[in-house]
């Protein structure tokens, strides 16, 4: 019900909002994949970009829900076809974000969750400024390299190169909205979670429903 003025809760939130693009990034072991799979399952609306790679597997990967394994000859091909919203070559690696897949969530006004790394997350916010900016630490460096070697699924060389990439990466915290501490899951999980609701809570996501004063 209007008050007396005409202004009303109902107005403001009476149109739809435009959905959000949460973009995640962290250096290697970190934990970011842990806390996206915790942020899908206690928040079922949330869709999640299957990310393509041509990395193997790990043990407890499945194809099409932690990601889209191809062999650098796909992943080329559809690079030359423009399918990727954006690409990286990450520890020797490729990674890449369907275009289409992101875009038509979008569409269907459902928030999108991106796991990416930071050469991602840089071309993410030059598309798509409105984009939601999160950025993973751990508590310290110690205890990164830790979480690298508790994981046993790299050499010592692979995880030296992590390391030093990790310290190179954590220069573009800079370029995001948001720093979470991923000192336990269920605490990165919980801000994360304040943040998408504050996020749409921002007077330009519903001004729309602001009636005139």
């Amino acid at each position: 019900m209007n008050t007396k003025n005409g202004f009303s809760a109902e107005d403001i939130f009476s149109q739809p909002q435009p959905p959000l693009l949460l973009v995640i990034s962290a250096p290697s072991g970190a934990g970011k994949s842990t806390i996206c799979r915790q942020l899908l399952k206690n928040n079922p609306d949330l869709v999640f970009s299957v990310s393509t790679t041509t990395r193997p597997p790990r043990a407890h990967e499945e194809e099409g829900v932690d990601y889209h394994f191809v062999d650098e000859g796909k992943f080329e091909a559809m690079i030359e076809s423009d399918e990727f919203l954006e690409w990286a070559r990450v520890h020797d690696e490729y990674y890449g974000t369907s275009r289409s897949a992101v875009l038509n969530e979008l569409e269907r006004d459902n928030d999108v969750m991106l796991d990416i790394d930071v050469q991602g997350g840089d071309q993410i916010r030059k598309l798509y400024p409105a984009a939601v900016m999160i950025f993973i630490v751990p508590p310290n460096m110690e205890e990164l390299e830790r979480r690298l070697r508790a994981r046993a699924t790299e050499s010592e060389e692979e995880i030296e190169r992590r390391l030093t990439n990790a310290r190179d990466e954590l220069q573009a915290i800079h370029n995001y909205d948001y720093v979470v501490v991923n000192d336990t899951v269920d605490d990165a999980v919980a801000e994360i979670e304040s943040i998408r609701c504050a996020e749409k809570l921002r007077l330009h996501r519903i001004k729309k429903g602001l009636p005139e004063l």
